[in-house]
């Protein structure tokens, strides 16, 4: 019994994936042009620099789980917050503005409080995270 075999193409079966494989080349690298991500611009200290800040020239601001505002106690809105920060480096421009944050704490609040300091052009900025058992804002 003889069997029918198809009649073999003329050009070889990979030709065709290695063309999409070069078009998919072409376009990732025609999209990585246009992928910008955008960020802080944070100007970090140069790597053999010191700097001593004092405990006094620390503003120290508390961001708890509710994404409330915390200045020496008492909880203050962002515009508040503002205005304190404008005042205290008016004067000392190297004076460290420092914020505490709640494990739970809304990110975007956070952010928020970057970009502020960054637009009140704040020299020294630091963020940690409190412990849990502080978090809330107790005293």
């Amino acid at each position: 019994m003889k069997l029918n075999r198809r009649g073999k193409s003329l050009l070889p079966e990979s030709s065709a994936s290695s063309d999409i494989a070069f078009l998919l080349i072409i376009y990732f690298i025609v999209i990585a042009g246009f992928n910008i991500n955008k960020g802080f611009l944070v100007n970090l200290p140069q790597k053999n620099s010191t700097r001593l800040i004092l405990k006094e020239d620390l503003i120290r601001f508390e961001l708890d789980e509710r994404g409330a505002l915390r200045y020496q106690g008492a909880e203050v809105s962002r515009a508040r917050a503002e205005e304190e920060i404008r005042a205290l480096i008016a004067g000392r421009p190297d004076r460290a503005l420092v914020l505490s944050v709640a494990p739970l704490a809304p990110w975007q609040e956070v952010v928020s409080f970057v970009e502020l300091a960054q637009r009140l052009n704040v020299e020294a900025f630091s963020f940690s995270m409190m412990p849990a058992r502080d978090a809330g804002g107790g005293a």
